[in-house]
């Protein structure tokens, strides 16, 4: 299968997953008689949990279409993975509402519990990101990967190195702070909105010149 036919159903997903994002925001304030700006500060965790989400699947479809640029096919295995991964992105507003709603400030037990369930889900939503770079990379030749897919190198410890910080964001929030571990998960997709993929180097373009010739 072409690539670009994955590549356009994971846009449609990614697109519903961060469009269903602002549904939490659109009840704040439909619950009082007498808006004000107090109010609207007490909702708080609401804004912080949408930035937070939106970020995160924000940038995970940047990288998403890094990655399949690098190939022009797709095999079963891989679609399998791109499923898996859209799984979790599909979830996460769901954590998100719950993180908007528990997360106040009296830090009840069910705010922990709402940011670790947020974590977790993060902690799958990396790791399957992360499986399905190093399967392009592994079978980049029968994907007709690009050259640089095919060099295993630093960037791809880079690029993988969000599943560290995920747990350990995950593991603050449980034992110490659910804010702290939020806030943990937030600058870890600022960490993916530079490039860790592999760059084209001189090799790469004067490969591409000779097959191109």
């Amino acid at each position: 299968m072409d690539s670009r036919r994955a590549e356009s159903f994971s846009d449609g997903v990614f697109a519903v997953a961060i469009t269903i994002l602002v549904f939490n925001l659109l009840t704040v304030g439909s619950t009082t008689s007498q808006l004000t700006w107090d109010f609207l500060g007490s909702k708080w965790p609401s804004y912080f949990a949408y930035v937070v989400s939106f970020l995160t699947i924000g940038i995970m479809w940047v990288n998403h279409h890094g990655m399949f640029a690098q190939v022009s096919r797709v095999n079963r295995q891989l679609l399998l993975l791109n499923l898996l991964l859209l799984l979790g992105i599909v979830a996460l507003p769901f954590p998100t509402a719950l993180v908007a709603e528990h997360l106040i400030n009296s830090m009840p037990p069910s705010a922990t519990v709402a940011v670790v369930l947020y974590g977790i889900n993060m902690i799958v939503i990396s790791v399957v990101f992360g499986s399905t770079w190093l399967y392009l990379a592994w079978h980049a030749g029968g994907l007709g990967g690009t050259p640089l897919l095919r060099r295993l190198n630093w960037s791809t410890l880079r690029f993988t190195a969000g599943n560290v910080a995920y747990v350990g964001g995950t593991l603050i929030a449980a034992f110490l702070s659910p804010i702290a571990g939020l806030i943990i998960f937030g600058l870890t997709g600022l960490y993916y909105v530079f490039e860790h993929l592999p760059g084209a180097t001189a090799e790469d373009a004067d490969s591409a010149g000779e097959s191109g010739a």
